[in-house]
């Protein structure tokens, strides 16, 4: 079992930068692929970044790359989202997940959720 809390949004303008925080329980931290998500208003929730449990191998979605880094702490079971030169248009509700020895940007295939936390981007 692994719990999840998201911390870190809020009101930002374009070209800012934002560091987002997700706080994991449990004792197996380190074995779970942990991915960050986004949800808009009217819009699915869609996959941003993912990283492997041994903060190896990471992964982005295109319109992040570049400008979104996606890290972990696996001695304090936190999983950060640095995200520089944010747009408008990244303005949503950005979930941590995690996939128990998985690697995926398939939302189905992830175990266990946060909460969300806000992020809005100002033009």
């Amino acid at each position: 079992q692994v719990q999840l809390v998201e911390s870190g949004g809020g009101l930002v303008q374009a070209g800012d930068s934002l560091r987002l925080s997700c706080a994991a329980s449990g004792r197996t931290f380190n074995s779970y692929t942990m991915g960050w998500f986004r949800q808009a208003p009217g819009k699915e929730r869609e996959f941003v970044a993912a990283i492997i449990w041994s903060g190896g191998r990471t992964g982005y979605t295109d319109s992040v790359k570049g400008r979104f880094t996606i890290s972990r702490d696996n001695a304090k079971n936190m999983v950060y989202l640095q995200m520089n030169s944010l747009k408008p248009e990244d303005t949503a509700v950005y979930y941590c997940a995690a996939d128990y020895k998985g690697w995926s940007s398939d939302e189905a295939l992830y175990d266990y959720w946060g909460q969300g936390t806000q992020v809005t981007v100002s033009s």
